[in-house]
């Protein structure tokens, strides 16, 4: 399966997409029917279990857009279910140094390119219908993307060798998780904090990966103008701009009905 969201990132467009964090492969239809790229489904934070899962990531192939799920943590064996479900990619929590973003790279792609474990009789192998592991093995390492989140203030500094780190396609930076660990939980717009989501975003740049990072309708074109190319809404925000609008539409002398009891 090709990976569309990565095509674009690679030719220097932006790519837009959805956060989620609740079981529904209804929800992720729809997401795809109304333009987005691609879809996050949040293992980490929502309650999407792995059954779930792999419903939303069907629901993601058929309705266009790249599934990119982020695992319950980092740690190899949770990446390797996921990508067992068939997901196109990975939002790796809580990556602190070269070494955990290699950990990352290592755990998606096969051999040559890491160690991620060959199971012929997975959704992503596609239950080895037509017996030919080795043409999956190359398409898998060819179309899967890694991304790595830095949200914590000791990864920080460590961005340069991160965003280095081979087989590293986005860089990410989570704020709430960031905005905690320096001091001023629920606060990424606190100086200190932008500074530092700048200085993660100026390195990945540097290094020739994408940047990522959140962004709310409001929030898009400053954004996009400070190259990062790889964004997204959480589903609620989406929900509550949609819901703002309504209203706003709503006449103000609107009557409410009184129901006999």
């Amino acid at each position: 399966m090709r990976n569309r969201m990565k095509q674009k990132l690679l030719a220097g467009q932006p790519a837009f997409g959805v956060s989620v964090m609740i079981p529904s492969p209804q929800i992720v239809e729809m997401i795809g029917g109304l333009g987005f790229d691609w879809v996050l489904l949040d293992c980490e934070h929502g309650t999407i279990a792995l059954e779930s899962l792999e419903l939303m990531i069907m629901a993601a192939e058929a309705a266009g857009i790249t599934p990119i799920v982020r695992p319950a943590n980092k740690e190899p064996s949770s990446i390797v279910r996921v990508m067992d479900r068939g997901a196109m990619g990975v939002q790796v929590p809580h990556v602190m140094n070269p070494a955990d973003a290699r950990d990352a790279v290592e755990a998606v792609k096969f051999h040559p390119l890491g160690q991620r474990g060959l199971a012929a009789g997975t959704r992503a192998a596609r239950y080895d219908y037509k017996g030919d592991l080795d043409a999956f093995v190359h398409e898998a390492n060819d179309e899967t993307l890694v991304c790595v989140q830095i949200e914590d203030e000791d990864a920080v500094p460590h961005a340069e060798g991160i965003a280095a780190v081979n087989g590293i396609d986005v860089v990410f930076v989570g704020p709430s998780d960031l905005s905690q660990s320096m001091g001023y939980p629920g606060r990424p717009a606190t100086q200190v904090v932008r500074d530092a989501i700048d200085d993660v975003v100026a390195a990945t740049l540097a290094a020739g990966k994408v940047a990522g990072l959140p962004a709310t309708a409001e929030a898009l074109a400053d954004t996009l103008e400070r190259g990062i190319l790889y964004t997204y809404t959480h589903l609620p925000k989406l929900l509550a701009a949609g819901a703002r609008a309504y209203h706003d539409r709503t006449p103000k002398d609107t009557k409410v009905l009184a129901f006999p009891h």
